[in-house]
């Protein structure tokens, strides 16, 4: 049987085509990844990752799983916003104790140097291998190392043990998903009872005429960037239609909330351009 049918972008596809295609979409664009997301959202989808951090706010300890996370951008905030986190507890606690002599200080510091995620850690897990091979070459040229790694899955069913992360973040890849709703029961599955799971992806612009000038950028510019940037325009024109064939925010909160997630809500950013939908497994 060929299976239910799908959206491929604004085509019709059976499950098995559609992921396939999205396979290779990913692993055409992997090397030009960073340059298309920054073109394509002239250069915003940096705040927006940034938000979605502010948002998570890790402390020292967080175990958390970045699914689609290939690219790195995730994890890089995650082990710098943790290691901004520990620096400032570090601080504090040589403040406290001023009649320490500067070896007992020196000492401290270097123990804690020494442990500078204060056992946090990340893991990326990405079905697209090209994916992976770009964000660990970035990590390698970035000085990334510690607290850090990087294994090939599937969104759909996850290699990890049940109640284990503090966290889970999907960032632009749960429209990628084939079925959303086995990639959210996951999420539920491998997060430990209290932990968060968090979305950042494209949504449903809220204001008519925003929309419409979207919908211009969207299919009369970003299509030809792609051609110019990458010398690819199928794949752009790809990812702009599954972003208008993905549910809209009250629609993915339901989905979340079928998953078992409580305390279900979404923010959106640059009036619904993006919005990042966070929920809790109790």
């Amino acid at each position: 049987a060929a299976g239910p049918e799908m959206h491929f972008g604004f085509q019709t596809v059976t499950e098995e085509e559609r992921r396939e295609k999205i396979y290779q979409v990913f692993e055409t664009v992997a090397k030009k990844y960073d340059v298309m997301n920054d073109s394509m959202t002239l250069g915003i989808h940096r705040v927006w990752k940034d938000i979605l951090m502010h948002k998570m706010n890790p402390c020292p300890g967080t175990l958390l799983l970045d699914v689609a996370g290939g690219t790195g951008d995730i994890a890089f905030r995650f082990i710098n916003y943790v290691r901004s986190v520990r620096q400032h507890q570090l601080q504090r606690k040589l403040k406290h104790h001023q009649n320490l002599s500067w070896q007992e200080i020196f000492e401290s510091y270097q123990k804690d140097q020494f442990n500078s995620l204060g056992d946090s850690q990340v893991v990326v897990c990405d079905i697209n291998r090209e994916m992976l091979k770009v964000g660990k070459q970035k990590a390698q040229h970035l000085g990334y190392s510690e607290g850090l790694s990087w294994v090939l899955g599937n969104a759909e069913e996850l290699p990890f043990d049940d109640d284990k992360f503090d966290v889970y973040t999907i960032a632009f890849g749960i429209r990628n998903v084939t079925r959303i709703d086995l990639a959210l029961q996951e999420a539920y599955r491998v997060l430990k009872p209290g932990g968060r799971f968090l979305c950042l992806e494209f949504s449903h612009v809220n204001n008519p005429l925003l929309s419409r000038l979207y919908d211009l950028y969207s299919f009369q510019v970003i299509p030809v960037l792609g051609e110019v940037i990458a010398g690819d325009w199928k794949s752009y024109q790809y990812l702009v239609e599954s972003i208008r064939q993905f549910p809209p925010q009250e629609e993915l909160k339901a989905m979340i909330e079928d998953a078992g997630f409580f305390k279900v809500d979404y923010e959106n950013l640059n009036f619904g351009i993006v919005a990042i939908h966070s929920g809790f497994k109790l």
